[in-house]
């Protein structure tokens, strides 16, 4: 990682490699997020429509792509740590 300085600012540029990396984390939590947000809406729904046993398969792939979601949020906030990308 390389250091820029400009009008008093310094700005950090990622290598090629950290930039590809950053970019598929960020597009595996764009994705994710994507998916959560469905879960979500067919789980909210199905509060209203269906019965309690179909209810609780709603509430469980919401709650396992919110787990997968959290992960990839991690994983972008462990690669800005490690970057030191704040």
């Amino acid at each position: 990682m390389r250091e820029l300085s400009t009008a008093g600012r310094v700005v950090k540029v990622l290598s090629r490699s950290a930039l590809a990396e950053l970019g598929a984390l960020q597009a595996s939590v764009q994705e994710l997020g994507a998916q959560r947000s469905g879960a979500l809406s067919r789980f909210l729904i199905s509060r209203h429509a269906t019965t309690v046993v179909a209810q609780r398969e709603f509430w469980l792939e919401f709650s396992w792509v919110d787990r997968e979601y959290r992960a990839a949020v991690r994983r972008v906030l462990e690669f800005c740590r490690v970057h030191r990308c704040y």
